[in-house]
């Protein structure tokens, strides 16, 4: 009886799998034709549109009666536009690389897989390859919950043209990797310095007889201990993929909701979506209040600050250029209103962009 009801729902998933097949087949076919709409415009039109495949994504998720969770709806259907967007316009995403790193992950998860994913060496080369344009968007890290911000993107933004189109939240599980056969068996820890803080009291507990060594990624680190006995590296598990590594330990961050947050970016503005965030970067000359002078029309306008960073200017010394994250798009009335009072005050103003908010999942 059991096998009967087995092979009745069998053939009842059968039959449903060819319906998904016709439906998929028929949004590839639209997705094509715009495709060709596009291809054919006078005026350029972007390809690539965050802020629709958001409001894509919403949708299907306000929708999803279950039993899949709303995180499986949006891998699934993220993983459908970007097969379709590739027969749209097959993109090009460089990264920080090399493979198997967070940022890596961080581009699957916002474009899919269906893209040419570009390891580059620095964040200043994904920056000069999307300005080039030799690849369409570029994805680099930009602060992490508990190690704060990544310098050199912000000193990017600041001298580029490029925008930021997009930012990618992706929650973090730092994994010791190994061919060792056991943690008293490692000898030397590889990995970035910003994972080796965020690990520090687990490797103290653990393996506080291994030497930490600092490189260049956690991927780069996935490398080395692929190579060298005895030796592990702290990565995740596309590292553990890719360079054939065991895990010895899983999960060993300090912070449970260790959270990095990349950006992705690009020369393409984008529309509001309602649900949007604006970063700009600002400076005047230093004077007594000047943060108070800058910041004040925020609160004012009862607009929410949800990032404030300062960096050296490198123009006079003790003078500080501020990045600011601000609830809202450029285009929005209120935001645009904000932004201009904030222009007069400033004697250097800049919007690094608007573009959808993150979500982590």
């Amino acid at each position: 009886m059991a096998n009967q009801d087995l092979l009745v729902y069998r053939d009842k998933i059968d039959a449903i799998d060819e319906q998904i097949l016709a439906l998929l087949s028929s949004r590839a076919a639209c997705a094509k034709a715009i495709g060709h709409i596009k291809q054919n415009q006078t005026v350029a039109m972007p390809f690539y549109r965050p802020e629709r495949e958001k409001a894509v994504l919403e949708r299907l998720m306000d929708m999803n009666p279950g039993p899949l969770p709303d995180k499986e709806i949006r891998r699934l259907f993220r993983e459908v536009m970007s097969a379709c967007l590739a027969l749209e316009m097959p993109m090009d995403i460089a990264y920080l690389g090399p493979e198997g790193t967070y940022t890596q992950a961080a581009v699957l998860k916002q474009f899919g897989h269906s893209v040419n994913t570009v390891p580059l060496r620095t964040i200043p080369d994904v920056f000069k390859a999307v300005q080039s344009e030799n690849a369409h968007f570029g994805i680099v890290p930009s602060e992490n919950s508990t190690e704060g911000v990544v310098t050199h993107t912000l000193d990017m933004l600041l001298q580029s043209d490029l925008r930021i189109c997009g930012e990618i939240l992706l929650r973090i599980q730092h994994n010791l990797l190994s061919n060792a056969e056991s943690l008293s068996a490692v000898k030397a820890v590889y990995a970035h310095e910003q994972a080796l803080a965020q690990c520090r009291n687990w490797l103290n507990r653990y393996i506080p007889h291994a030497d930490l060594r600092p490189v260049s990624s956690n991927g780069k680190a996935a490398e080395i201990a692929a190579t060298e006995a005895n030796a592990a590296a702290i990565a995740g598990q596309m590292a553990s993929d890719f360079y054939g590594l065991s895990i010895l330990a899983a999960g060993i961050e300090d912070e449970t909701n260790n959270t990095t947050r990349f950006l992705v970016i690009g020369n393409q503005q984008l529309t509001p979506t309602g649900d949007d965030k604006t970063s700009l970067v600002v400076s005047a000359n230093n004077h007594p209040g000047l943060l108070h002078q800058l910041l004040e029309p925020i609160a004012r306008y009862k607009v929410n600050m949800t990032r404030l960073e300062s960096r050296p200017a490198r123009q006079a010394i003790w003078e500080y250029v501020f990045f600011i994250d601000l609830e809202g798009h450029e285009h929005d009335e209120k935001t645009a209103s904000l932004l201009a009072e904030i222009k007069r005050t400033a004697s250097f103003f800049k919007v690094l962009g608007s573009y959808p908010v993150g979500t982590v999942f």
